[in-house]
């Protein structure tokens, strides 16, 4: 792991403002790894607040909802941070906000609770949260509740874990539920270190088992392998699930998010995310509905992305905003406005940077090198799939070598491989 500059000073105190909702929103049904959530509505149709717009569908998926009330204008495919095309609902916002309760009656456990509020990991991973959650017979002996926010600019679970902190303790209550784990753990970075005695007025009355530890402040620290290794001392390969070893770790958004569909009844519709970067006029943390397109955020905070290098997310694992109408997700963590970056296409100096630095001991310029050779199966040879795509290496490489994008593109063309295999 490296020591990058956090760049969060401007930010980190500033506690979380919410933002107006938009005219109109765009809500992609697929903000989830697995499969797009099937739609509900269509166009013509009226909306209310929390309303459900898309059904998990079977296998991997989760439910999607309505952050507004209002009108359906379309049900149609947008193109989202990254490039990904995804079947969306667009709705014309009325600004009623005439809510409604989206959960059955019936619907009294938990778990149920996290899955019909289509929670999904919030840390960035984007993983269905109830499927996580839903361990069999498993023994979980270990809950880590990650607050390690170790990519550069973002401050967004630290304004949550300062403003929200009571509610908070409250969601790990509720998700240690499930798991009747013996130590609850919520870990911060140590730059972060007086949030304990923010936490610590809670906790001294023994109302809440939960300890606080500090991890280092290193990237990337926050990875789920990086932090169950920093607790328990133990090395998962990538290739084992947490749970087989008797660990859950959920992101401090995911469980407030569990919190408030619990105890409130509000599904998954809104989160906080930082706005910072060199070309950002107005810093912060917001509180912002999903579906929000990027440039109702710009509009309200009086700025333009004129000359600006967009990206939902860190600086290190973001994407790439191409459009001033993608919208804001269940996993946009930030939305910087940095400097342009010049295109780099270096060639490997051989000098070991980037292995010293990768938190999965590969190498990734052996993935670069292959990667020009268009040598698929060597790279997979050398592990590829294991690779978390942190950038880590990229960010260590004195050459500039493009090590991210051969990575990303290789194992695009290993996932085609796999497809066309299948057919």
């Amino acid at each position: 792991m490296i020591s990058i500059f956090s760049m969060k000073g401007k930010t980190k105190h500033l506690g979380v403002k919410p933002l107006a909702d938009a005219d109109e929103l765009c809500v992609p049904l697929l903000q989830h790894i697995g499969r797009p959530a099937e739609p509900l509505v269509k166009a013509g149709d009226t909306v209310q607040k929390y309303q459900q717009l898309g059904k998990a569908a079977a296998g991997l998926s989760a439910n999607v909802h309505s952050p507004v009330s209002g009108t359906v204008k379309c049900v149609d495919t947008i193109t989202i941070a990254g490039g990904a095309t995804v079947p969306a609902v667009t709705i014309v916002n009325d600004h009623k906000d005439t809510t409604c309760d989206p959960f059955d009656s019936s619907v009294t456990s938990v778990i149920d609770i996290v899955k019909e509020a289509g929670i999904v990991g919030m840390g960035g991973a984007q993983f269905p949260t109830d499927v996580k959650y839903r361990v069999g017979d498993q023994r979980i002996h270990t809950l880590i509740i990650n607050g390690t926010e170790c990519e550069p600019y973002l401050t967004a679970d630290y304004a949550l874990m300062a403003t929200y902190t009571e509610e908070l303790l409250k969601g790990i209550g509720l998700v240690n539920s499930i798991f009747k784990a013996d130590d609850v753990v919520l870990v911060i970075e140590r730059h972060n270190r007086e949030l304990q005695d923010v936490f610590n007025k809670y906790l001294a009355n023994g109302s809440y088992d939960v300890r606080i530890q500090l991890l280092p402040d290193t990237y990337p620290q926050g990875g789920e392998l990086q932090v169950i290794k920093s607790v328990t001392g133990k090395e998962l390969p990538k290739s084992v699930l947490p749970k087989d070893a008797g660990v859950i770790v959920s992101n401090v958004a995911t469980v407030y998010a569990v919190y408030q569909a619990v105890e409130h009844h509000i599904p998954l519709t809104s989160r906080i995310l930082t706005v910072s970067g060199e070309r950002s006029k107005h810093l912060g943390n917001y509180r912002v509905s999903i579906g929000t397109p990027v440039a109702r955020i710009l509009q309200q905070l009086g700025q333009t992305a004129d000359g600006a290098e967009v990206i939902m997310g860190g600086p290190m694992m973001g994407k790439l905003v191409g459009d001033a109408h993608i919208p804001v997700m269940k996993g946009t963590s930030g939305l910087l406005l940095l400097n342009p970056q010049p295109a780099s296409d270096g060639h490997c100096i051989s000098c070991g940077y980037c292995v010293e630095a990768c938190p999965m001991h590969l190498m990734p310029m052996m993935f670069a090198k292959y990667w020009r050779s268009r040598d698929i199966e060597k790279m997979k040879r050398y592990d590829l799939p294991m690779c978390i795509e942190c950038a880590a290496c990229e960010y260590s490489c004195p050459a500039g070598v493009p090590l991210v994008e051969s990575i990303k593109e290789g194992k695009k063309k290993l996932r085609e491989y796999a497809d066309a295999s299948k057919k």
